[in-house]
């Protein structure tokens, strides 16, 4: 069951509100443009204001077939029954998600060295998203810039010590960036800003897709 939900992660689209754009609007533009992978993420906002944007997210992903994560809250994805979540550094730690949702859910974690990936693994998470990668308007308090040679060496630690999850490039990432950020030998890539920032949002979350495939 996990694997079916997993099987969409290599390209993951992180909701963002903008000028022009709602958090739906920019979940549904990139599931018409073939993401399938949405994460729903309202920093600093009340579960109870999330929770009518998150019912209005899941009805979407549930259309197009994609998976459905929220970002930090746990106590949604039970109400909801959303795919999984998405915890930060200095969110709910991953081994106390887990406790608290149990083995069918997915749980991604941040990470921005080796150290939180080791951390996470033995914690229990299914995937990674590891960043930044250059530095990204979408997100404060950033930490370090990883580059590609910061993911080499990640992977290769993961190779080393025996570590099989996911790990997904995240933070600043473009359409251009793609093919050299899949090379260090990541999992996927998610975006946010590259997407909503284009003149065709669908059009630019196509493109990606597309050059996702021939990597």
């Amino acid at each position: 069951m996990k694997d079916d939900k997993l099987k969409h992660a290599g390209v993951q689209f992180i909701t963002h509100y903008t000028d022009r754009y709602t958090y739906l609007d920019s979940a549904h533009m990139a599931l018409e443009g073939g993401c399938r992978w949405i994460q729903l993420r309202m920093k600093d906002t009340p579960p109870e204001t999330i929770l009518p944007v998150a019912r209005q997210v899941q009805a979407l992903c549930r259309q197009y077939g994609a998976t459905f994560i929220i970002d930090d809250h746990v106590e949604l994805v039970r109400q909801l029954q959303a795919e999984g979540v998405h915890l930060g550094l200095k969110d709910m730690p991953i081994a106390d998600a887990r406790r608290l949702l149990g083995s069918h859910y997915l749980i991604g974690g941040t990470a921005n060295t080796f150290d939180d990936v080791q951390r996470h693994h033995a914690s229990g998470a299914d995937y990674i998203g590891c960043g930044p990668f250059r530095y990204t308007t979408t997100k404060r308090n950033l930490s370090p810039i990883l580059g590609l040679e910061g993911y080499r060496d990640i992977v290769r630690r993961m190779h080393e010590a025996g570590i099989h999850l996911p790990i997904v490039a995240i933070g600043g990432i473009t359409a251009a960036d793609i093919p050299l950020v899949l090379q260090t030998g990541v999992s996927g890539i998610a975006l946010s800003g590259t997407v909503l920032g284009a003149p065709n949002p669908v059009e630019e979350m196509k493109r990606v897709m597309n050059l996702n495939k021939q990597v």
